[in-house]
């Protein structure tokens, strides 16, 4: 198949060079023409504009768009709009919030233009090891871009797949992305516990190795965290800080709206955001008020 990659980041090129590599023709586009240049290296050929990206492509034409959620998205559908033809498919593999893809693709529906959501994670990992795609859209048109999924994915029979009609393919990734910050906390809490046990001078590159073969919580998230552990057990030169893209306090927000219990994702999400807070007020009361009722000392600054 050949399709157009419209962001030429690093998920963007590397998904494009998978798929160049499983023998599809890819052309793409990217602001940046040291992305365009880098990743014609890899066997994408590079457009210099949207209008050069989509005359290369013969219709009905597919555009893969991975570019940064929210108005980036908006924007280049806009400009996008008067480029494309009944028949197009748009596949937005960011991590958009699936409400503004419902209302997308009830846009481009007026058009004819056909609108897919495909969830998408593997990270930088994946062009060695595939992206786990989560595809959200008509039947129909999933099963004519398969091939495309197929490459994409750790394997073609497995690691992807059509989760429902257009939307649920980013529900399924923010609800992917809210278990992931409650096993990133736990982990984190787990190791800050050996860490701070200094009577056994624990060694934790190595439980995290031990716990990775046979282990109930072995993962690849484990397998990642026991490599940055091997390559800096101290953690020296990290700030605190953690940041959140989203995806948390959307799933929150739904759990919420829907009446489900989610403490763990609630506390691992209310955990970073308390890790940017390098003053914190609430900190400097609580003291202030053990101070009060019980003449415990403050620690001054």
């Amino acid at each position: 198949m050949e399709l157009g990659m419209i962001g030429l980041g690093r998920m963007g090129a590397n998904m494009a060079q998978r798929l160049v590599r499983g023998g599809h023709r890819v052309a793409g586009f990217d602001f940046s023409a040291e992305s365009r240049a880098r990743a014609a290296q890899n066997g994408i050929e590079p457009a210099a504009s949207l209008g050069e990206l989509l005359a290369a492509l013969k219709p009905p034409r597919v555009l893969w768009l991975m570019v940064p959620a929210g108005a980036p998205v908006d924007e280049t559908i806009a400009n996008l709009l008067p480029l494309l033809a009944p028949g197009d498919t748009l596949i937005d593999g960011g991590n958009s919030m699936y409400k503004d893809t419902q209302r997308r693709a009830e846009r481009l529906a007026e058009h004819k233009i056909h609108y897919v959501d495909c969830g998408t994670s593997g990270g930088v990992w994946g062009l060695q090891e595939g992206y786990s795609l989560m595809i959200g859209g008509d039947a129909a048109v999933v099963e004519r871009l398969a091939a495309i999924f197929a490459t994409l994915a750790p394997a073609p029979d497995r690691g992807w797949g059509r989760v429902g009609p257009v939307g649920s393919g980013h529900y399924t990734k923010m609800i992917h992305n809210g278990i992931e910050y409650g096993m990133m906390q736990a982990y984190a809490e787990g190791f800050s516990i050996l860490e701070h046990k200094q009577e056994f001078a624990l060694d934790l590159a190595q439980i995290g190795e031990i716990w990775r073969h046979g282990s109930v919580v072995r993962s690849w998230l484990l397998d990642l965290t026991a490599d940055a552990l091997a390559k800096n057990p101290t953690m020296q030169g990290i700030a605190p800080w953690v940041a959140d893209s989203g995806e948390g306090r959307w799933t929150l927000a739904d759990a919420i709206e829907l009446g489900v219990s989610t403490p763990v994702i609630a506390a691992s999400l209310l955990e970073r955001i308390r890790s940017r807070d390098k003053d914190s007020f609430s900190d400097k009361l609580l003291a202030a008020m053990r101070n009060q009722f019980g003449g415990h000392e403050m620690k001054k600054e």
